[in-house]
């Protein structure tokens, strides 16, 4: 008969215990280059989506500018350490002005982007503190058109590391490597590339981060290394709630010359 209340409990803690991992602080990946190592909790869902997102790329005699609109990530905590992961491209446009011996050239495309999916398995500390580490596997889908889409699939894998120093600063590590589409649209190869940043807390809900990313592209038609320097600021309106403004620039002669975004990131 003394099984009976033991069972009892047992089950009154099982229950319970989704809601413990449901109070666990929101971590939207917005904004930054790094990915952060937390998870969603079982149950919760986070949309974060960027307003705008504009890049612009001056070449020789020629200036392409990219603006995504609606960029959405959507995150849900299939468990207590592993989020399934849906991304997509709404709209986009495109534009590049070309000198010319008579004048400039300028051709522009609106289109729908690509479609990702992924999932990340946290392996250590999935609301973040302390040491987080998962794995970030993914694979997109040509459902949109170049420019904006990429023409073809391709994949990747990332392994954000995440770690606090104190309450008030943090390291976020994110190394990648991917089968990237080829600048053609046909046909897969090697890219790499490693993100590091710092994040400190201005108070209860402000954030503020400083990060840099260095990229190797082994494209067919020619490899490229890029570098970039970025910060960024976040503001938490709500626990549940976050608005966000996001700034880089390209520290080498491949490297688009600047971007900016401003998005917003929702708990449900």
């Amino acid at each position: 008969m003394r099984l009976l209340p033991l069972l009892a409990a047992a089950i009154a803690i099982t229950g319970t215990s989704p809601a413990f991992a449901q109070d666990r602080p929101y971590c939207p990946e917005r904004p930054g280059i790094d990915t952060p190592a937390c998870t969603m909790a079982k149950g919760r869902v986070s949309v974060e989506t960027s307003i705008a997102d504009w890049t612009r790329d001056d070449q020789s005699g020629a200036r392409e500018d990219n603006v995504l609109v609606g960029d959405t990530l959507v995150r849900l905590g299939v468990s207590d350490t592993i989020e399934a992961r849906l991304g997509f491209t709404p709209f986009g446009h495109d534009r590049t002005r070309e000198a010319v011996s008579n004048g400039a050239a300028v051709e522009s495309f609106n289109r729908v982007g690509d479609v990702s999916l992924g999932m990340k398995a946290n392996l250590r500390d999935p609301d973040g503190s302390g040491l987080a580490i998962a794995l970030l596997p993914f694979v997109s889908l040509p459902v949109g058109r170049r420019p904006i889409g990429d023409g073809d699939w391709g994949g990747g894998m990332l392994l954000p590391v995440t770690y606090e120093i104190s309450d008030s600063v943090s390291v976020d590590l994110t190394p990648e490597v991917d089968a990237a589409v080829d600048d053609d649209g046909h046909g897969r190869h090697v890219a790499f590339s490693s993100a590091a940043g710092l994040a400190f807390k201005l108070g209860k809900s402000l954030t503020a981060m400083g990060e840099v990313q260095a990229l190797r592209d082994d494209d067919p038609g020619g490899a490229t290394t890029q570098a970039v320097a970025a910060a960024s600021l976040a503001w938490l309106a709500t626990d549940d709630l976050q608005f966000d403004l996001f700034g880089a620039v390209g520290l080498t002669h491949d490297t688009p010359d600047a971007r900016l975004y401003a998005g917003i990131a929702r708990r449900f």
